[in-house]
């Protein structure tokens, strides 16, 4: 298996319409170089059903998105067995380079997967799900809850909802 401190490549090309941005890469993840590779998280099942793509991505063919007009990034490239490892700082230190990238692919939207990397990134302490006011690397911010089958607090309809709002304002703009 590779090593896990490689973090996850992005998958990040001009004119996206949404780059999705995990906070950081899970362990399997990491030593896969396969994001949300984990069939315990939810984000391919939640991508479909919710209009982003035409069917179910397998994690194996993860570079598949881009034909949908999607691509993925992380937050905190290091590696963690749970995203609570990382710190707001780490978040901080880590938001230039995410920003730089973002810049360079200029998607329409970048969407946070959780709330705790744009929290810190922008020393807010309540952010609300969805939309938000300020532009991140030239790119409207939304806020989406985490898909990871540790995320109790969202069922998979939930998730879907939620990420269908943002499938529709793509649509929109």
């Amino acid at each position: 298996m590779n090593n896990a401190n490689a973090g996850l490549p992005d998958l990040l090309v001009p004119g996206l319409a949404v780059v999705f941005c995990g906070l950081n890469p899970g362990l399997e993840s990491a030593l896969e170089h396969k994001p949300f590779f984990n069939r315990s998280n939810r984000f391919w099942r939640t991508l479909f059903l919710s209009g982003f793509t035409a069917e179910e991505i397998d994690p194996d063919d993860y570079v598949r998105i881009l034909q949908f007009g999607c691509g993925m990034t992380t937050a905190v490239q290091r590696a963690t067995p749970s995203a609570q490892d990382v710190s707001a700082d780490e978040y901080r230190r880590a938001a230039q380079a995410l920003e730089a990238k973002i810049v360079q692919c200029s998607p329409k939207y970048i969407a946070f997967l959780g709330k705790s990397a744009y929290a810190a990134i922008t020393a807010q302490r309540n952010i609300a799900w969805g939309l938000q006011p300020d532009t991140f690397g030239g790119a409207r911010v939304w806020v989406l809850p985490n898909p990871s089958g540790r995320n109790r607090s969202f069922t998979l309809n939930h998730l879907v909802e939620a990420y269908q709002l943002l499938r529709l304002a793509t649509l929109e703009n």
